[in-house]
């Protein structure tokens, strides 16, 4: 590792999720940095388990750690086709907020931080633009059988050209959440079974498409996790 980034302070993060933050690349507008809150640390995480699950090493409780573990799974078993419907990695990096995940920092033609699918969902709907980048994100998905966890709607953003209800979706791209649980070298070994975990998966997501439009239909509540301001969206970089 190197001497490291500047990120100065966890209030600059644009984003987090359970296990970390997420901040722009100070020097890259192309890449974004993932590190460990300071309340979820691998110490903390596995205090909070409880026999036998507190048993396990102090790596096994590390997000930046078993991604990039994934990651280099990813890489060998599946190969570059996956990084069309995941972030591009770029290894970890020293920050002064300790060690950072490095990846792809998905935007839109505008250069702006691309929302998530329960965002776009929200505001604009299911368009025909996003049916059809669902349906060729879930063929990638299913054929290539990725490894995942339930493919929550936040964990999913949506790449755009010309941000707007009539916009074209170029992609959609799965920010968190990689990794089976469980026994995952047999899916690794056996494609066929990750195939069809992957079609598990994917149904779910399906659903939980379902489930959001009936709740924008009826105004219930929109939840917690998943929304970008316009502040949050714009580049905090230096890079020109």
């Amino acid at each position: 590792m190197s001497d490291g980034v500047h990120l100065d302070n966890i209030d600059n993060a644009f984003t987090q999720g359970g296990n970390r933050l997420c901040f722009f690349h100070p020097d890259d507008a192309g890449r974004c940095i993932k590190v460990v809150r300071p309340d979820r640390t691998p110490e903390i995480r596995r205090k909070q388990k409880r026999f036998p699950k507190n048993l396990k090493p102090l790596s096994r409780f590390d997000e930046n750690r078993n991604e990039i573990i994934e990651i280099q799974r990813i890489k060998k078993y599946i190969g570059d086709g996956a990084f069309d419907v995941i972030p591009k990695y770029f290894g970890m990096l020293e920050s002064d907020l300790g060690p950072g995940l490095c990846c792809e920092m998905i935007r839109d033609d505008d250069g702006k931080v691309s929302i998530s699918l329960k965002q776009y969902i929200w505001v604009y709907g299911l368009t025909d633009s996003l049916n059809e980048a669902l349906n060729t994100f879930k063929t990638k998905w299913i054929v290539m059988g990725m490894p995942s966890r339930d493919l929550l709607l936040h964990n999913i953003v949506v790449q755009q050209e010309n941000a707007s209800s009539d916009s074209v979706v170029k992609r959609l791209v799965v920010i968190d959440g990689l990794g089976w649980a469980g026994f995952s070298f047999l899916f690794y070994r056996f494609h066929f079974l990750a195939v069809s975990k992957a079609k598990k998966k994917i149904a779910g997501l399906d659903k939980s498409v379902t489930q959001l439009l009936h709740k924008k239909e009826n105004q219930s509540d929109w939840g917690y996790h998943g929304w970008l301001n316009e502040d949050q969206r714009l580049a905090k970089t230096n890079d020109k």
